[in-house]
């Protein structure tokens, strides 16, 4: 085959672009230090760097933004449940030391501002909010736990209640009041001061409208059977100025609901039944008219705000009887989720503001029986009541007021008493709550360890799948370079050869 000097010169010329070419790539490279530019230069190399990439941009969102906002909710709860904790047990003490002891006089007015100010801290805690979201309302992050200011707001309302909540309670009547100056002269009758002790089972609520139907139903396991049954109840919706006049006279098989007091009161047979029969009872009510502080009864029943009759709206959080979980869940890893919320349900329930509000009616009614017998044994020291029959008339109140005063103390004492078990139930409920959320707490960190390191890993996988060693990049380019520089000075010497040279 004849070469010609312009095959010679063509052939140059390619290699020239060919050294040219690879000495561009490496600079690129030199710049750049990945190995390709574009996915064309190395179609598995820029794939495996688009699975790369994506896989280490998962991890990210994981490491800094799911997991940290994951912890940040969770140090929110466990603040609101460590405050929550520090209530309970000032409660605790509170009851212990009532438990034994029916407080001084000077203490008592203490004692109830405290308890209000006390139950306000509680469920303050309850409102605790992460960026704008209620950490214990579930799903409703938007709305708080309790009224923030006085409601007329209305309601119907089904709550289940547990038969092993019907508990003997003392309530007093035929209150005394501190004698008028037209008491003395007309020597008008004291009240008579009378204790009865009835079964009852609370509503959440207070002030209540009515019941609706004036029925609740009861389930239980039939033991025969097997099978669950249920019953209704016809119950007479009355006052507490009603129980009042009939001497709290309730036959033993007879149920009476107090609307003043949200109060089912039994006699001792019926509650005995429902007891062994372990019955859940099922009450729908209306309620209209929140005070602030009172909670919002779509964080905790099933429920129906009847406010805008036009519009009603519709809150679920039972089924079946048994309470819907509404878990909040944050992605903390690929195919692994935690849940972060505690719901209100479980901690912030309303048994405690029933039960704290029972105690302050109760220190209130010892105040104002002690308050009583001080203004009758003031009035008797006075000259205006000097005549005999005047100290008679108030020795006589007095007696009657000293009765009360005694009636109140031993309730007082009797309910502090009570409140050490309840109040220990419910220390228990908020450590057992602490807990769980510490151990998410260490769940999410040994999950942040991983996603560190899985991190590591993948950024150095993908680090050797597309970077290139800058010493390796230098040497082959001063290789390339100097092999360009070659075929340029060869193709110099060429392109002066002529057929001249060779005559």
């Amino acid at each position: 085959m004849r070469i010609t000097n312009q095959m010679m010169i063509n052939s140059s010329m390619a290699n020239i672009q060919v050294n040219k070419k690879q000495v561009n790539t490496l600079d690129t490279q030199l710049s750049t230090q990945k190995k390709i530019n574009k996915p064309s230069e190395d179609p598995i190399i820029a794939i495996r760097a688009l699975r790369l990439r994506a896989s280490l941009n998962e991890v990210t969102q994981y490491l800094k933004k799911n997991i940290p906002d994951a912890q940040q909710w969770l140090s929110t709860t466990q603040g609101a449940l460590t405050q929550g904790e520090s209530v309970i047990n000032k409660l605790y003490e509170y009851c212990n030391q009532g438990s034994s002891d029916s407080y001084a006089s000077e203490q008592r007015n203490t004692i109830a501002e405290s308890l209000k100010a006390l139950k306000k801290t509680f469920y303050d805690e309850g409102n605790v909010d992460y960026a704008g979201r209620y950490v214990f309302t579930g799903y409703k992050t938007n709305s708080t736990l309790t009224f923030q200011a006085d409601s007329k707001e209305a309601y119907n309302i089904s709550e289940y209640l547990s038969a092993d909540k019907i508990e003997e309670y003392n309530y007093s009547y035929g209150n005394v009041k501190t004698p008028t100056a037209a008491d003395v002269a007309a020597k008008t009758a004291p009240g008579t001061p009378e204790n009865t002790t009835l079964h009852r089972l609370r509503l959440s609520y207070d002030n209540i409208t009515d019941i609706t139907g004036g029925k609740i139903s009861y389930s239980y396991k039939d033991t025969a059977t097997g099978q669950m049954t249920t019953k209704e109840l016809n119950v007479t919706t009355v006052t507490t100025s009603d129980l009042e006049a009939s001497s709290y006279a309730i036959a033993d098989n007879d149920i009476v609901f107090n609307k003043d007091t949200g109060e089912f009161l039994m006699g001792k047979t019926l509650a005995s039944n429902l007891k062994s029969f372990g019955a859940t009872v099922s009450v729908n009510y209306d309620k209209t008219g929140f005070s602030k502080g009172e909670l919002r009864p779509e964080n905790y029943f099933d429920c129906t705000n009847n406010t805008d009759a036009a519009n009603p709206s519709q809150y679920t959080n039972f089924e079946n009887g048994k309470r819907v979980r509404q878990d909040i869940e944050y992605t903390i890893a690929s195919n692994q989720t935690l849940v972060v919320n505690t719901q209100a349900s479980t901690v912030f329930n309303s048994d405690i503001a029933r039960d704290l509000d029972n105690l302050t009616s109760i220190v209130q009614s010892a105040i104002d029986a002690h308050s009583v017998v001080d203004n009758i044994k003031e009035m008797k020291g006075l000259s205006q009541y000097s005549s005999k029959d005047d100290q008679e008339y108030l020795e006589s109140c007095l007696a009657a007021a000293q009765k009360q005063a005694d009636y109140a103390d031993h309730q007082l004492q009797t309910v502090f008493n009570r409140g050490l078990t309840k109040f220990e139930g419910y220390m228990s409920d908020v450590n057992l709550a602490i807990t769980d959320v510490g151990s998410k707490g260490q769940q999410l960190d040994i999950t942040k360890n991983r996603m560190s390191n899985q991190q590591q890993t993948v950024e150095a996988l993908k680090s050797d799948n597309e970077d290139k060693d800058l010493s390796e990049i230098i040497i082959d380019y001063t290789s390339s370079y100097t092999a360009y520089q070659a075929s340029l000075q060869a193709a110099a010497k060429l392109e002066r050869q002529t057929l001249l040279d060779y005559l």
